[in-house]
């Protein structure tokens, strides 16, 4: 008996999928012999080709066996014999996937300054899962041990660090932040939770209160902010707190999992809520910094590694659709010859590298600052970039993983598929941690006004469109320069009049944030063309300039626009048009 037509066609496409999200990136590869500098460059890629192929293959395949409805992480608050346990039992498939994810090193690499780009292109790979159940712990994990390397007493990082750098996922510990209180969310200074001095050991606190959104509920090390009585009211009164799970002698460490978070996605992860009753706890830095390193490392940390998740997101999500629409067959032919499918595919493409453009290049800031060689100027622009960048990629990655399933059809709302609704659930759960939207909009308008970031990135921008030595790409400069011109003046009369701005920052620095993206697209084309290739970096920037930045612009009126997306598919999808 033959084959049902269209069911051999699903196996092509299943045949044709990425085995290794690492070496089938070339943009990726470009980028980082653009961007990575020394020696060990070719032990790195090998590496990176190494993990990129696990990734791909086995630890995909669990992930999809915990992401099941009835594998997802269960509550066991008591023991067989009656025992307060306060555990989170996960599927196996979870611990294979972790056992493999630690050992790439993704966590060892943070035990010195300067190996971000590492840690920041072993995460986005990562990514290509979602969020997988890991990415968020190791996203908290990074936070707490930046917390504990600048501001832990020599005590705390001989005791706890050691185990959250372990590549072995069995004897390594796992950290967590729980900053977010029911009646606070982002409004931290709302929160209520108290930490009083230990009353037999001064150097010890006991934390009490309830925290209401609590992921990596399972983590061995909590990163807690909770009051401190006499820095009074506010963030100002904000300690930060590492409180152990558990107590010596394995007795849960004076907290109650109240129960577990059912969430649209990030579901293989554990999240719940969790009251504090007089647990043990150790300060991090001085009382009254509290608030300072939880925003300015551990915030900050997580805000750049979602920015990477999204853009993995976004990355898979491409892959997926544009192997698809090879193999699927409608109407006569492979759906990618038709215009619409390609332009919805050449869109993604362009969304993705944008923001790994973005992204990486914020990597190359935190390694500055990191191993002190940041200028002031460099400092402004992360300062910036950190929140507007978290912000742009996160929207970008939801469309984009929407565009993937619009290219699925009807399949692409099948849970056992592909990866595809995962990739979306789990980016709608990106877009809100670490602040939402609006919150993060107003955040940089508060920074511009206070700090006076907005020249800096204006200035970071007009240079990378100065240095463009490619004619063709020296064409496009005049139009950015009159749309920054433009956008300058509406940003600066937002960051001067606080009431204006908080009502229209926010189109503002969507429209910032694109800018800069481009920017950076273009020198990268640049370098590359400069290299004797770059055809389709340059592609992409253009699409991308007249995508978001050309008002004007109508691509029914560019004869160009057609063979401009042929040279950005040209790499994925083989098929005549």
């Amino acid at each position: 008996m033959s084959e049902h037509p269209g069911r051999s066609l699903l196996r092509k496409w299943q045949s044709a999928r990425t085995r290794n999200f690492y070496a089938s990136n070339r943009n990726l590869q470009t980028l980082l012999g653009l961007l990575a500098k020394g020696g060990g460059a070719d032990a790195l890629r090998s590496r990176l080709s190494d993990f990129g192929q696990v990734l791909a293959g086995e630890v995909d395949a669990f992930v999809e066996e915990c992401e099941r409805t009835e594998n997802q992480p269960r509550l066991r608050s008591w023991s067989g014999i009656g025992e307060l346990v306060e555990e989170v039992d996960f599927h196996p498939a979870y611990h294979e996937a972790g056992r493999r994810i630690w050992r790439s090193g993704i966590l060892a690499t943070a035990a010195e300054p300067g190996h971000g780009l590492e840690q920041a292109i072993l995460f986005y790979l990562l990514a290509h899962l979602g969020e997988g159940g890991h990415a968020c712990p190791v996203a908290c994990t990074s936070g707490l041990i930046k917390a504990l390397q600048v501001h832990g007493s020599d005590d705390l990082k001989s005791r706890f660090l050691p185990r959250l750098l372990d590549r072995d996922y069995d004897s390594a510990q796992r950290g967590s932040q729980f900053l977010t209180e029911v009646q606070g969310g982002s409004d931290v200074g709302a929160n209520l939770c108290q930490a009083l001095p230990d009353r037999d050991d001064p150097k010890l606190w006991r934390v009490s209160g309830e925290k209401w959104f609590c992921s990596v509920a399972d983590a061995d090390q909590f990163f807690v902010t909770a009051r401190v009585a006499e820095n009074g009211s506010g963030t100002a009164g904000l300690g930060a707190f590492l409180i152990p799970r558990r107590l010596e002698g394995g007795a849960p460490n004076g907290f109650r999992l109240r129960r577990l978070k059912i969430k649209l996605g990030t579901r293989a992860m554990a999240s719940g809520e969790i009251d504090f009753n007089d647990a043990l706890a150790y300060s991090i830095g001085r009382p009254k910094d509290g608030f300072k390193i939880a925003a300015g490392l551990v915030l900050n940390t997580s805000r750049w590694l979602n920015a990477l998740a999204s853009t993995g997101v976004m990355r898979r999500a491409y892959v997926e659709a544009v192997a698809y629409a090879a193999a699927r067959e409608a109407f006569g032919g492979p759906i990618g010859r038709y215009p619409l499918v390609r332009e919805t595919l050449a869109a993604m493409k362009c969304e993705e590298q944008a923001a790994l453009s973005s992204t990486l290049y914020l990597t190359t800031l935190v390694d500055r600052i990191e191993t002190a060689r940041a200028d002031e100027h460099e400092k402004a622009v992360y300062r910036f970039l950190v929140n507007t960048n978290k912000y742009i990629t996160s929207i970008a990655a939801s469309a984009v993983a929407r565009s993937a399933m619009e290219i699925f059809g009807g399949n692409g709302a099948i849970e056992d598929f592909s990866a595809v609704p995962r990739l979306l659930r789990d980016n709608l759960v990106f877009e809100n941690w670490e602040g939402t939207h609006n919150v993060l909009c107003l955040q940089v308008l508060r920074d511009c006004a206070k700090l006076a970031l907005f020249p800096n990135v204006h200035d970071e921008i007009t240079t990378l469109l100065e240095s463009l030595e490619d004619s063709e790409l020296r064409a496009e400069v005049p139009g950015l320069v009159e749309a920054a011109g433009d956008l300058s003046a509406r940003v600066t009369r937002s960051i001067r009049n606080p009431e204006h701005g908080r009502i229209h920052f926010r189109r503002q620095l969507t429209e910032l944030a694109r800018l800069f993206q481009a920017a950076r697209l273009l020198w990268e084309a640049d370098r590359e063309r400069a290299a004797g290739d770059g055809r389709t970096k340059t592609a992409v920037a253009q699409f991308f300039v007249r995508r978001h930045l050309m008002s004007a612009y109508r691509p029914e009126a560019d004869p160009s626009w057609n063979r401009r997306i042929d040279t950005i598919l040209a790499d994925d999808l083989e098929m005549t048009r």
